[in-house]
């Protein structure tokens, strides 16, 4: 599994020119389950991105979690993170895990993420636009593979 978590001023996610999702502080995470990812990793996840600190507290240091600051989750599958350019220029995507059960891990995730802090989500498979509004800009990436 890999996340990739990018702190936001706001976010808004759109399918077909149709605003589906909206968040303002928080953090927009891509998320992508690869083949071979085993439920139990998605509470390390849920802790890892619920907890992470890296909002700056009053002397200016990363500090403050989402519940600190009230902030949100806009939550989207992204399963190209999975791409791989190792052997030429066009990525493949074979460790990508298959749709039916990457969708069900991506549900899960949001579910337990939204037990903790506000999480929407985007639509799984769809063609999405995202528009967000960076800050620092911070980007963490968290990697846990299979077990």
């Amino acid at each position: 599994m890999k996340a990739v978590v990018q702190k936001v001023n706001s976010a808004k996610l759109y399918v077909d020119n149709v605003i589906i999702s909206e968040i303002k502080r928080g953090f927009v995470v891509y998320f992508c389950v690869e083949k071979g990812d085993k439920e139990e990793l998605l509470a390390y996840f849920a802790k890892k991105i619920s907890k992470l600190r890296i909002f700056e507290d009053e002397n200016g240091k990363m500090n403050l979690s989402l519940t600190d600051v009230g902030g949100e989750i806009l939550l989207v599958s992204q399963f190209t993170l999975a791409g791989s350019v190792e052997h030429g220029f066009r990525p493949s995507f074979t460790d990508a895990e298959e749709p039916k059960r990457a969708e069900e891990l991506y549900l899960c995730l949001a579910k337990s993420l939204n037990e903790v802090v506000p999480t929407k989500t985007g639509v799984f498979g769809a063609m999405m636009r995202i528009v967000q509004e960076n800050v620092g800009p911070v980007t963490i990436i968290i990697e846990k593979n299979k077990e």
